[in-house]
């Protein structure tokens, strides 16, 4: 696999390309947020976590929001469009928010404006995930492109309930709702040819995975199913996991699937990689880093 890093960006592995078959595969940042430790480990004592994800002193880790742009048959596709940059210096300070890169240096990096994308995936429609879909004026960030999300996931949102309503920003979703700009997908679809998006309820109920097949070679943007390298172990399910038992019964799933495919895996919330390779353990997988 060939591997460019643009220069310019954060240390780390933003903005860096790897080939999938045909495809070229960028992964992107919107910088650096913390949410509670306990609450991103759930069950698990702090004793079992702490050493993969350092907590500060409010037991806040830290996570990144980590976008991911895939190029193939001349479509340039998004995966996720960023952290909510409309909350204010509160909001931000409660998430310890720092903007050290943003969604739209990485797609300069690599010679993209916004009106170039073509599609926009949304995985779900969380604030930390589709925050950046409208922009402070109303308008859609990615002029040119259609909007895809499961229909569950677009209901949810519109209606949420005590436990989801603070993960939700209406202006995040409801503007392109009125223009039309959704694609809404019941279940598995194919986006492209060799792009598909698979329901992974767990986290709630219209969550919704990518995977692209192409040469042979399988990647998958994991969304909120494996937040991070810590969380491949199978109990390792995050209190923020409106529905646990069916996250771990989606893990048991598809993670020997993805093991078997050598599929290169890419988790929304890693604060230090992009790609990784399940490999067994005791404990169900573990997350491997691949090379740049």
């Amino acid at each position: 696999m060939n591997s460019q890093t643009s220069a310019g960006l954060a240390a780390g592995p933003w903005a860096t390309s790897r080939q999938i078959g045909e495809a070229t595969v960028t992964t992107l940042t919107d910088g650096v947020f913390r949410l509670d430790g306990g609450a991103m480990f759930g069950t698990v004592p702090r004793v079992f976590w702490e050493t993969a994800a350092p907590a500060d002193e409010l037991n806040r880790i830290r996570l990144r929001i980590n976008p991911l742009l895939i190029q193939l048959g001349g479509q340039n596709i998004l995966v996720e469009t960023g952290f909510w940059d409309q909350g204010g210096e509160k909001f931000e300070s409660i998430y310890a928010l720092d903007r050290d890169e943003t969604v739209f240096r990485g797609l300069g990096a690599v010679g993209l404006a916004p009106g170039d994308i073509d599609i926009v995936i949304n995985t779900h429609l969380h604030f930390d995930h589709a925050g950046r879909n409208v922009t402070p004026a109303g308008e859609p960030t990615f002029p040119n492109a259609r909007y895809v999300v499961q229909r569950q996931e677009l209901e949810d949102a519109r209606f949420p309930h005590e436990r989801s309503r603070a993960s939700y920003i209406p202006g995040t979703f409801e503007p392109l709702l009125e223009a039309g700009l959704f694609d809404v997908v019941e279940g598995e679809a194919e986006i492209v040819p060799g792009v598909r998006v698979v329901p992974l309820p767990g986290h709630n109920l219209g969550q919704q995975g990518v995977i692209l097949e192409s040469g042979g070679e399988t990647l998958v943007y994991t969304a909120d199913l494996v937040a991070t390298r810590a969380h491949a172990p199978y109990a390792f399910v995050m209190g923020y996991d409106l529905y646990p038992v069916t996250c771990l019964e989606e893990r048991k799933r598809w993670l020997p699937q993805w093991f078997e495919q050598g599929a290169v895996l890419c988790p929304p919330h890693d604060p230090d990689g992009a790609f990784f390779r399940l490999a067994e353990s005791k404990k169900g997988f573990t997350l491997e880093p691949l090379s740049p």
